[in-house]
């Protein structure tokens, strides 16, 4: 199975336009200006949160991490290491139960074969490449597609921490810090603008509430909702039925390390106008540690076989 999570622009971008710029948004904000109060520059902290995320992910650490993914087909749990050469990912429970014994050699058998083939993490790095490359695209044009509104400032509790179970498998988390404020700020399209692409025509049916965090300019939380069908492209044409909704949080795994750890779709639509689309997913992540520098995928493959007792419960 080759299940990862979608969490930055640099690993496993989705194949829908709506997935990468959601992914965009997770890591930093840039919509037209339309200011709520005279304290709080709207367009600088947006602003400033798309040059942060772009300095900050270029010196972004590799962590070890749990991802837990549910939707209408299945529930899963793996382990993730992040390499230069791209992330390493180990299936360890279906349902919340541990693999049984025939369940962990298959996936020891797979990662033996992606260790004696480069060629295939290479081509997942290139893909992967790519598709940040498309996103970044679209990233530039945020700062004309929205409009963008400070409320108010607040707490930036989150919900609720990620708690992923992963029978067997035990890391040592990386300690949260205390929530810092908040800005909270609302947005909608903006009413003139016009999209270059069909990858960019997400931007017309999304509106929603955002926090981002006052101190580091970054996202904190997203509440989306689609208020009206929009196309799509991104490998694939159709459309998003209005209505549905996008929720996220991010949290902060390391000095200026900003992870999105949970995330909450529910979309229907329509690919090739024709066959019906339905995600309901949900996604969590936690229990983040730092890898050893200079950790290769090789290294990884075998800190996450070496992870795998041959007799776990």
């Amino acid at each position: 199975m080759h299940l990862l999570p979608m969490r930055r622009l640099r690993s496993w971008p989705w194949r829908l336009a709506v997935f990468p710029v959601l992914l965009g948004w997770c890591g930093g904000w840039g919509w037209a200006q339309e200011q709520g109060s005279p304290a709080v520059d709207a367009a600088a902290v947006v602003r400033r949160a798309v040059t942060n995320r772009r300095a900050e992910d270029a010196a972004h650490r590799p962590n070890r991490f749990l991802f837990h993914k549910q939707d209408d087909r299945r529930n899963i749990t793996q382990e993730i290491i992040e390499t230069p050469q791209g992330d390493v990912a180990l299936l360890v429970a279906i349902n919340g139960k541990a693999l049984r014994p025939a369940g962990r050699q298959m996936e020891r058998n797979r990662l033996d074969a992606l260790d004696k083939d480069p060629e295939m993490q290479a081509h997942r790095l290139r893909r992967e490449q790519s598709d940040a490359a498309r996103v970044d695209n679209l990233l530039q044009l945020l700062p004309d597609a929205f409009l963008y509104q400070y409320v108010d400032t607040v707490s930036c509790d989150v919900s609720a921490q990620p708690d992923v179970e992963a029978p067997g498998v035990s890391l040592r988390p990386i300690a949260t810090r205390p929530p810092d404020s908040c800005y909270h700020m609302t947005f909608r399209p903006a009413p003139n603008w016009e999209p270059p692409n069909i990858e960019a025509k997400i931007f017309r049916g999304m509106a929603g509430e955002i926090w981002i965090d006052a101190t580091d300019d970054r996202l904190v939380r997203l509440n989306a909702q689609l208020i009206s069908d929009v196309d799509f492209g991104w490998g694939i044409v159709g459309r998003l039925d209005k209505g549905g909704s996008v929720f996220l949080e991010q949290s902060k795994v390391g000095d200026h390390d900003w992870e999105l750890t949970r995330m909450k779709l529910n979309l229907t639509g329509k690919a090739l106008m024709v066959k019906p689309l339905s995600y309901h997913i949900t996604e969590e992540l936690a229990d983040f540690a730092p890898v050893p520098a200079g950790t290769d995928y090789h290294q990884a493959i075998r800190m996450l076989e070496a992870a795998q007792p041959a007799a776990r419960p």
